[in-house]
């Protein structure tokens, strides 16, 4: 029997020599390796597990996705100058509480995704904590290259965009989405973010067909798909009327084409009005779910937990159930119903809280001890009743001074959705949101407590 021989095969001999030197290679490889880990210092095991969770959220972004890539370089005095001309890009603004104003920018993001254009992320600005703050950044908030990765599209922040002190300001023709859904008032929905941005818009009213439920005027809902028709060429010829005049320069512009901008994003959904309250929200599932936290914000909101519960250096912080009570302007929808009897009293919010325990041992096998109450409750014997239900709060005597002014809240924010367990106030969308997170981002149990009557919340 004969073989036929293989070219490329080498002889025996040779080839036993290259497999001897190709272990010894292996094994220095080896040994610099470990040699080079005795370098390092020692961590012990809570340093550890630190140093890997910092690595794991380390935001990291794909290179055709990086910011640098859609605009043309550093900001510039006028926004126009900075966009790429092959670039198309989608921009609002918000005008309501913080809370309110991310579900806002949740919608822009998502309807970029879907008129495949790069939104134009701005700032927070500080209406639940007073005009003498300055804004923070988006970017500042949540982790952008995460996000970017996630939805795998590129964003922006308008500080990348044009020179925030710029005195100069841009012309802009914009849909005003809120004159169309609603008739109390016949101008778009204002914003401080435009003044901000020294922008100077011409809106157009979009076409009344956007609103969800038409002639509805209890309900303010327009639909993705209605909007985003607006960002193509044929619809907005066809449904271009009148422009407004701008403030700044009195000029009229048509809605835009390489940036498409609407004045108010908060209200718009894609089956039903107010869609973040239910688990199939796309705007939640495409966007919302994947802007997580910076990792700096984790960390510094852990530090306060951590002080809470006591917990020692050399310990891991242990799993918590958060709770969100809203009372503050809350009572204002109380109407005829006194304060008292209009909120859940403590013992309820307990029984709710003991539903989150059993579901999470139940589900995960986990026994949670540790419950963190956080609220904008002023009165000091509520408190009183939350430490004698054997929970926790968090210190926030020194956080304006430490921080600043945004931090109390986003502190709390933070708290409330990286737990095990959720229990937050209904109607509220700072809970809404907070359970999503947990529900998303942990796979935690969630529930929210009815108020309005006595007995509100009995089930």
């Amino acid at each position: 029997m004969s073989f036929r021989g293989d070219p490329f095969a080498l002889p025996r001999r040779r080839y036993l020599w290259i497999a001897c030197f190709a272990l010894i290679g292996i094994s220095f490889v080896g040994l610099l390796g470990s040699t080079v880990g005795t370098l390092r210092p020692s961590l012990n095991p809570s340093e550890r597990n630190r140093e890997s969770w910092l690595a794991s959220t380390r935001p990291t972004e794909p290179d055709q996705l990086h910011f640098q890539k859609f605009v043309k370089g550093a900001p510039t005095n006028r926004f126009r100058d900075n966009l790429q001309p092959n670039v198309k890009y989608i921009t609002s603004w918000i005008s309501a509480g913080w809370t309110n104003d991310v579900m806002t920018y949740i919608n822009l993001i998502y309807l970029g995704l879907l008129t495949k254009r790069v939104p134009i992320i701005g700032m927070f600005t500080p209406s639940h904590i007073g005009g003498h703050v300055p804004p923070i950044s988006f970017g500042d908030v949540f982790d952008v290259p995460r996000l970017t990765k996630a939805i795998n599209s590129p964003l922006l922040e308008w500080y990348q965009v044009k020179n925030q002190s710029s005195g100069d300001f841009d012309e802009l023709g914009c849909w005003s989405v809120w004159e169309a859904v609603q008739d109390r008032e016949q101008s778009p929905r204002g914003s401080s973010a435009t003044n901000m941005l020294k922008l100077d818009i011409s809106y157009t009213k979009a076409p009344t067909w956007i609103k969800v439920i038409p002639r509805y005027e209890h309900d303010q809902h327009s639909s993705f798909s209605s909007l985003a028709t607006l960002g193509f060429p044929e619809a907005r010829t066809d449904n271009a009327g009148e422009p407004r005049e701008s403030p700044q320069h009195r000029v009229k512009l048509p809605p835009d084409d390489q940036l498409l901008c609407y004045d108010y994003l908060y209200y718009v959904c894609a089956h039903q009005p107010f869609e973040f309250d239910f688990d199939f929200s796309p705007a939640w599932l495409f966007v919302g779910q994947h802007m997580h936290w910076t990792p700096k914000l984790v960390a510094l909101a852990d530090e306060y937990l951590r002080k809470a519960f006591g917990t020692e250096e050399n310990e891991v912080t242990p799993p918590w159930i958060s709770i969100h009570i809203r009372h503050g302007d809350f009572a204002g929808w109380c109407g005829d119903v006194p304060v008292d009897d209009c909120f859940a009293p403590l013992s309820v919010i307990a029984r709710r809280v003991e539903e989150v325990k059993q579901e999470i041992l139940d589900r995960k096998g986990v026994v949670v001890e540790h419950v963190v109450m956080t609220s904008d409750e002023r009165n000091a014997t509520w408190w009183e009743g939350v430490t004698a239900q054997g929970w926790f709060g968090l210190d926030h005597s020194q956080t304006v001074d430490l921080y600043g002014d945004w931090y109390p809240v986003l502190i709390d924010a933070i708290v409330q959705s990286e737990g095990l367990g959720f229990v937050g106030t209904d109607r509220s969308t700072m809970s809404i949101l907070a359970r999503r997170r947990v529900q998303s981002w942990k796979d935690g149990a969630g529930r929210m407590v009815k108020w309005g009557t006595p007995g509100a919340d009995d089930h």
